[in-house]
């Protein structure tokens, strides 16, 4: 049976733990010996919507691990240009493969692409809906800053609207014990309801606009980046643009061990000026979305469970 990943709400938290263990695992493999865990295998990179980060890392882990891949990152130079269904793209694409990545603009589209191929589907983005991997990365860096994730209060600030790794994020951490959110927003940009309508029902979180709030009081902070592509209209964007601003002089009133997150990219919603101070995590996040993709890639294509 094919194993998907295309939504964090179809993991248990044992298996989230498993992915982490894995990291782990990998993690602390000698180079030579993890470079041949992926041999002769050949996954399918299809990026419907611009990345750098997550393709990047995608393509990278697969080498790294001993495979190779195929792809596109731009649509313009594709059949889906000419016309061509999602479905169609699909089914073209396994017969050159072993696994297929796609991000697309569309909600739900890694959802149908696992039904329609019989290869290992994992959804890289779809639209404001889902970013598993991402989730999967974010998890691990916590693990890795905190040694833990249970009992930890986060703030997540900005677009929690139309973000998909918000929404993601929240639905895998209200699997561990003890989380509390500080959920910090324009009033345009609330989290919907139907993502803190968790299947665990025990979502502890707080509302407000105010980020300095949350400086002062969480263990973490995850910024996002307010997403002009997502919005329907563009007077609203303009409004609520530059909403926050997280630099040093801000984190004057933060705990010590205080760590600042994104999932980058940003845009100015973090100084530069943060980005030198003990605080400032998402840099070191990006390194540690390598090993999550690789952990994740070894485990859909058999190269370790």
């Amino acid at each position: 049976m094919k194993r998907d990943l295309i939504s964090i709400e179809d993991l248990s938290l044992r298996k989230i733990l498993e992915f982490l263990d894995l990291a782990r695992r990998i993690e602390g493999m000698p180079l030579a010996e993890r470079a041949h865990l992926l041999d002769g295998r050949l996954l399918g990179v299809l990026f419907f919507e611009p990345s750098t980060r997550t393709r990047l890392s995608f393509e990278a882990a697969m080498l790294r691990l001993g495979g190779r891949t195929i792809g596109f990152s731009e649509v313009a130079s594709t059949s889906v240009a000419k016309g061509e269904s999602l479905s169609d793209t699909i089914r073209t694409v396994e017969q050159y493969c072993d696994a297929i990545v796609i991000r697309h603009p569309r909600e739900g589209a890694a959802r149908l692409a696992a039904e329609v191929s019989r290869l290992p589907v994992i959804n890289a983005g779809d639209g404001a809906n889902q970013h598993p991997t991402q989730t999967l990365l974010d998890l691990y860096t916590l693990q890795h800053l905190f040694g833990r994730i249970d009992g930890l209060r986060i703030a997540l600030v900005g677009d929690l609207k139309y973000s998909r790794t918000v929404h993601s994020l929240v639905h895998a951490l209200a699997k561990f014990s003890g989380i509390e959110f500080v959920l910090v927003s324009p009033e345009s940009l609330r989290l919907p309801e139907y993502v803190k309508a968790v299947p665990e029902g025990r979502l502890q979180a707080r509302e407000t606009t105010d980020l300095n709030e949350a400086i002062a009081t969480c263990d973490a902070i995850y910024m996002t980046r307010i997403q002009r592509e997502r919005f329907p209209d563009p007077l609203e964007y303009e409004k609520v643009k530059d909403s926050y601003l997280l630099d040093r002089a801000a984190l004057r009133r933060a705990k010590p061990h205080l760590k600042v997150l994104h999932p980058l990219p940003r845009v100015n919603e973090i100084a530069p000026d943060v980005d030198a101070t003990p605080h400032a995590a998402y840099f070191p996040q990006v390194g540690y979305g390598l090993i999550m993709r690789q952990a994740i890639l070894a485990s859909l294509l058999g190269g370790m469970s």
